[in-house]
Parts: structure tokens; C-alpha cells; sequence
């Protein structure tokens, strides 16, 4: 069994309630996005169905999807080869994300009720407990729910969905960074700020510590990428 086959198969979490074909899209995403395969590798169907034993239906699926999100491409008389996602990727998704957060966080601030922001600082007060206690996967869910509050209340629906999708390319690499207590303290109190500045109704504190915010999730994930090599280019 090749090395890229294998990443797969340890990335297929066959534990969720889901249809096969979804669980090989996601166990062959997370590999190409974390370099598991690297940029200009063939993904030969034949091969990894025999492999891992399963029909060449989920897979082909798997990679139309991937062809779709440009995360492989269809080279003539080649196949499939991976394009991957590169630093630079990287770079662009977060510069949109300053943007798209710092609009949503003020948009948010000036709708928010009393209530709402009460809601916020129990979430917070919460989040605290659970840093404290090491509970990572739980306190990781309050950080994507804080997010996830903060979009719904700015009622702008579209910016949600588009910010969402941007997200998705880097979750994996999220995951490995909030893995870290020294980030997930710095990521709590940040989250702290940002609620203080939407409180006090301080635009320019909120797009500060946005900014600040993710240029410390980026700058982890830009060295995790760069420590897996992952420095790319998607060419055409």
C-alpha cells in the first residue's frame, strides 16, 4: 500500500453517521489540504479502490467534489493530480477573513441587545472553565459557536455562508492550533476583548484585535504548513 493511500485511510473516520461517499470526500479533503499528498501526486481511482476495498463510486465522487473546490484537476492523458492548497492560500483566506469578521463583529455590536450580550459573557465565563479543566474538543466548539453567535446576530446571512466556506480549507490546521495552551489561552482572551469592544461599541478596538486574532491563528498555520512543506503554488 503506497504512502498517499495510506494518509487516506488514517484520515477515513468510518465512527461518523455518515454516507460512505461524504466520509471518503472528507478523509481525502483533510490529506490533500494538509500535504498528506503533495501538489502534482496522480490519485490513481483503480488503486485506491483496491486498496481500501471499496467500489470506485465514493471515490470518483470524492474527487469531482475535490475538482470542484480546485483542490485537484484533471490533467489530459495524466488523471487526477493534486493542486493542493498553498501558504499563499492561506495568506489570501485570512486577509478576507479580517474583513468579513470585522464587518460582522461591528454590524453585530450595534443590533445586540442587553440579553444578547449577556448571553455572550456567560459563553465566555463558560469557555474559561473548560481552558481551565484541558476539555479541548468541548472548548473548541464554544470558540466555533462565539463565532457562530457573532455572524448570527450581525444578521448577515450571505457574509456567514462566505465567510463558513473560507474557514473550511484551514479547519484542520484550526484543529492542530488550538491544540496548544499557550493558543487557546491567547485565543480566549482575545474572544474576551472582542466582546469588551462590541460592548463599549469601539470599532476600531474590534478591527485591532480581529486583526490581531488572526494573524496569530495564521501565523501558526503558515508554520505548520511550512513544517509539512506545504510552500506550493496552485498552478493552473
Amino acid at each position: 500500500m503506497s504512502t498517499i493511500i495510506k494518509a487516506v485511510s488514517k484520515n477515513l473516520d468510518l465512527s461518523q453517521n455518515m454516507p460512505l461517499k461524504d466520509l471518503i470526500y472528507e478523509a481525502f479533503r483533510k490529506t490533500v489540504i494538509l500535504g498528506e499528498i503533495p501538489a502534482g501526486e496522480r490519485i490513481n481511482e483503480k488503486e485506491f479502490s483496491e486498496n481500501m476495498n471499496i467500489s470506485r463510486t465514493p471515490i470518483r465522487y470524492a474527487l469531482k467534489k475535490l475538482t470542484e473546490e480546485d483542490l485537484v484537476k484533471h490533467v489530459p492523458g495524466v488523471g487526477v493530480v493534486v493542486k493542493g492548497i498553498s501558504i499563499k492560500d492561506a495568506y489570501e483566506i485570512y486577509d478576507i477573513r479580517k474583513a468579513l469578521d470585522t464587518l460582522a463583529t461591528t454590524t453585530a455590536m450595534k443590533l445586540m441587545t442587553a440579553e444578547d450580550f449577556k448571553t455572550m459573557r456567560l459563553h465566555l465565563e463558560h469557555c474559561e472553565v473548560l481552558n481551565q479543566e484541558d476539555k479541548v474538543e468541548e472548548l473548541q466548539q464554544k470558540f466555533f459557536e462565539f463565532n457562530e453567535f457573532i455572524y448570527e446576530k450581525s444578521q448577515m446571512l450571505r457574509l456567514k455562508s462566505i465567510v463558513m466556506k473560507l474557514s473550511e480549507y484551514l479547519m484542520y490546521f484550526r484543529d492542530i492550533s488550538i491544540s496548544s495552551k499557550e493558543r487557546r489561552d491567547f485565543a480566549l482572551a482575545e474572544h474576551w476583548l472582542i466582546y469588551r469592544g462590541m460592548k463599549t461599541q469601539d470599532a476600531l478596538q474590534i478591527q485591532l484585535i480581529t486583526y490581531e486574532h488572526l494573524d496569530r491563528s495564521l501565523n501558526f498555520i503558515v508554520k505548520e504548513m511550512e513544517k509539512r512543506k506545504i510552500d506550493f503554488e496552485t498552478n493552473e
